[in-house]
Parts: structure tokens; sequence; C-alpha cells
């Protein structure tokens, strides 16, 4: 053969395999009837980032998973404002705080949950994941006798794995389409002059109940969303309730049409 005369061992056995594989696949799609799955990737999960609205409505959500020092002024700031917004808790900070956590809820406010331990998710394997969500799921129902039903993932890093786990539990996880980074402890004004340049509607904002300047920033930041005609809602009012689906391009949850 011209094969076996022109190449050297090595490029001839690559090609008798490839030759090989093709054979097995051919045969494949024969005996199954010609029908080949053209779907070989598993489809890629997205949280919801943000609503598809035109409603200007938005969301205010706030991670607690470090300290309370600013929390009860940022709670005393929503009540003056007569909001409610949405709290994500990780299981050791309602360990140490659960006065604070039935204070969170007597004020109306929605409570989500953000894993037991803060960990890293797509570390951890499906039984693991449940067991961080579950944890705290207990923990908040047996303290509120409400039970949460958004999970927000740790550091905001997710997966497949991670978001097949939470939706088996009949969580819905969310994202963040602003996030505040008042976790860097920016100063007042960059975190307003952040999140109030962009608003929009069906926005998701993400602040922490222990920012630095969070407490300073926010009556300003609902000032101008109410100056723009923004009404700021938990995120469960955000969410489109009936015949949805989360656009994998870019998190955004639609309305089917």
């Amino acid at each position: 053969m011209i094969i076996s005369i022109l190449l050297p061992p090595k490029a001839r056995l690559l090609i008798y395999l490839s030759i090989a594989l093709f054979i097995i696949l051919l045969l494949h799609h024969s005996f199954s009837g010609g029908n080949i799955d053209p779907t070989v990737a598993q489809e890629r999960l997205v949280p919801i980032y943000y609503v598809d609205t035109t409603e200007k409505k938005i969301a205010f959500s706030f991670d607690a998973s470090w300290g309370a020092e600013f929390t009860p002024r940022i709670l005393e700031i929503l009540r003056e404002n007569n909001l409610k917004t949405t709290f994500f808790l990780t299981g050791f900070w309602i360990e140490k705080y659960p006065d604070l956590v039935k204070k969170i809820a007597a004020d109306g406010h929605e409570l989500g949950n953000h894993t037991w331990t803060h960990p890293h998710l797509n570390a951890l394997d499906k039984q693991n994941i449940k067991q961080e969500l579950e944890l705290v799921h207990d923990a908040l129902t047996k303290l509120t006798e409400v039970e949460p039903k958004l999970f927000r993932p740790p550091f905001g890093e997710y997966s497949n794995k991670v978001i097949e786990a939470t939706n088996e539990l009949g969580y819905l996880t969310i994202q963040w389409s602003i996030d505040s980074l008042d976790w860097k402890d920016i100063s007042r004004q960059e975190l307003v002059q952040r999140v109030t340049s962009r608003l929009h509607p069906g926005a998701i904002i993400l602040f922490h109940n222990n920012g630095l300047h969070t407490a300073g920033a926010l009556p300003e930041i609902i000032s101008y969303a109410k100056s723009q005609g923004y009404s700021i809602v938990p995120i469960s009012e955000l969410l489109h309730q009936a015949d949805w689906y989360i656009d994998p391009a870019d998190g955004a949850q639609k309305i089917r049409r």
C-alpha cells in the first residue's frame, strides 16, 4: 500500500485508528436507524441574573456571611423607607445572630439561602451541596417558620451540578446584574455612583449586610431610584411567576412568547 511505503509507523497507526473509528460510527449510525443525537453536549444551566421586564421595578439583596455591626442601621433605613428586600443568610451567621434573623423576618424581608459554611460549591459533590442548603433551610424554618425558596451561591460560583442540586431541592438560583462592590469597602460616594449609574428595569442589586459604607450609601441610592420612578421589591416579587425560562446567553428571566 502507498500509505505503508510513504509514511512512518506512527503516522500509519493514526490513520488506521481514524479509519476504524469512522467504521464504528458508521455501523452505530446504521444500527440505530440513522438517528444520531445532535445534542452531544449537555445544556448549560445558568442562574437568574435579572428579570426581563419593562416595569420599573428593581430588587435589593443583602448577603450575610460576616459581621452584623451595620445590620441594625440597614434595617432601620429600610423601615424608614417602607421597603422590603431579600437577605441571603449563611448558616454560621444564623447561628451567631439568631435574634437578627428573627428581626429581619419580622420586618417583612424575604429570607434566602446562602449555604451553611459559604464553601466553593463547585468543589463539592451533589450530596454535600444539598446538605449545605438543607442545613440552612431547616435552621431558617425553625427560627422564623418561613421556608426559603431562593438561593445565592457563595462567591457567585456555579455549575450545572450546583444548579441541578438546588433545583432538586425546589430552589431558584439567583445572581445579580449590579454588584455594588461594597464588599471591597469602596467609598460611600463610589458605591452610590456605581449603583445609580447602572440601574435598569428588572435589576437585582447585590449588597452585603456588613459592608463598611453600605448603610451610609443606601439613603441616597433609594432616593435616586425613587426619583427615577423605580419601585424596590424583594426578589420573589420581581420574578415572573409563570411560563418563564432563563436565557442562557445572559441569565435573564424571560416570559415565553
